[in-house]
């Protein structure tokens, strides 16, 4: 019954072909850079590298290549430390949860990942969600808060359903003010945004208490981390239960992640490349889709359809012209603004761009 209704209301998914399918062009893939396409590095699959952990690293999962890993994304981010985590929702709800506590409050945006509002749930700390972007909405929680126990602002870099960023400088200085910690979720960013690819706080010269970023969207592999100082690192170790309770990622794994930190901080012509791909993209879509196409920056670009049925309709007549984009429902957006997540990727090329162009011509019309 509860499986109809879902489907009654356009909201249902099931699995789909591996890739989407053959021979469409695929824009949905948060591989910004499209280095998840490339095959597994050969050299990475010596003996001298277990392909598992076979245990928690707390127990017996520990091994050479997680902390080398682990430096270079510090490194790379020019933080003190990092923590690498299973996933990026696996890092959101064991940090979170692990920093906080009864009497403290937590300052969330509407908009924040489902990672971030489970996290905040399991932390039992009073959580104050704000409109989204708002700082000065942030500034006057953190104001009515000052005799809280400590006191967090949480908020993504660049959202991923809405390709829009907050004001980090703002933030930075309202924590400041209020003696607040500042919990920046940079999945969408890192790689791609920022000089060398170190995200949207670095662009801003921002320096967050903790940063979260993913190992599966721009570097094209799999798990998350996060940075910060080295006492946070030691907190997370022992008390972020995602990560004390789960198996260490793979040590192959790890050995890609400092070859492809190495390779994406070297990358700025993909940046380059993906942020021109992005401007052609969002030029030749805006006349033709006026105030559907929401206001945004950089790779993602978000259609606003409403209903959901309307969304998947649209998104399977893009799909017979072979032009993947998925149909974004709730509970992944709220109610009624079910759209369309155009994401470019730096692969696409000049036909590839006028292909997708005159679907949208096609279907829109």
């Amino acid at each position: 019954m509860e499986l109809g209704e879902l489907e009654r209301r356009g909201l249902l998914r099931r699995p789909g072909a591996l890739g989407g399918g053959a021979g469409l062009l695929l824009l949905c893939s948060n591989d910004y850079l499209g280095y998840a396409a490339e095959p597994w590095p050969t050299e990475l699959g010596s003996a001298e590298l277990p392909s598992g952990s076979g245990a928690s690293r707390l127990v017996s999962g520990e091994h050479a290549a997680h902390g080398a890993a682990e430096r270079a994304l510090a490194s790379w981010l020019g933080l003190e430390a990092a923590l690498i985590f299973s996933s990026g929702y696996a890092a959101n709800v064991g940090t979170i949860a692990a920093l906080g506590r009864p009497g403290d409050v937590i300052i969330s945006d509407s908009l924040n990942h489902a990672s971030i509002i489970d996290g905040c749930r399991l932390s039992g700390a009073s959580v104050v969600v704000v409109p989204h972007g708002d700082a000065g909405a942030v500034e006057e929680a953190l104001e009515r808060a000052q005799d809280a126990r400590r006191r967090w602002v949480v908020t993504e870099s660049y959202f991923s359903m809405d390709g829009d960023s907050p004001d980090l400088r703002r933030l930075r200085a309202a924590c400041d003010r209020w003696d607040a910690a500042l919990y920046v979720d940079e999945a969408h960013a890192v790689g791609i945004l920022g000089p060398a690819g170190r995200g949207l706080c670095a662009e801003a010269g921002v320096q967050p208490d903790v940063l979260v970023g993913t190992l599966g969207k721009s570097l094209g592999l799999q798990g998350a981390f996060v940075a910060g100082s080295t006492v946070l690192r030691t907190w997370l170790w022992n008390r972020a239960r995602s990560f004390v309770f789960s198996t260490g990622v793979s040590p192959q794994l790890s050995a890609a992640v400092v070859q492809r930190v190495s390779q994406i901080t070297a990358n700025d012509a993909g940046r380059r490349r993906l942020a021109e791909i992005s401007s052609h993209l969002r030029e030749g879509l805006a006349p033709l889709l006026g105030d559907a196409l929401l206001p945004s920056h950089g790779p993602i670009l978000p259609i606003f359809v409403g209903p959901p049925e309307e969304a998947v309709r649209i998104s399977a007549h893009l799909r017979e012209r072979g032009v993947l984009v998925q149909a974004i429902r709730p509970p992944t957006v709220p109610a009624g603004t079910s759209r369309l997540r155009v994401t470019a990727h730096a692969r696409l090329t000049e036909a590839d761009l006028s292909r997708i162009l005159t679907a949208f011509r096609e279907v829109w019309r």
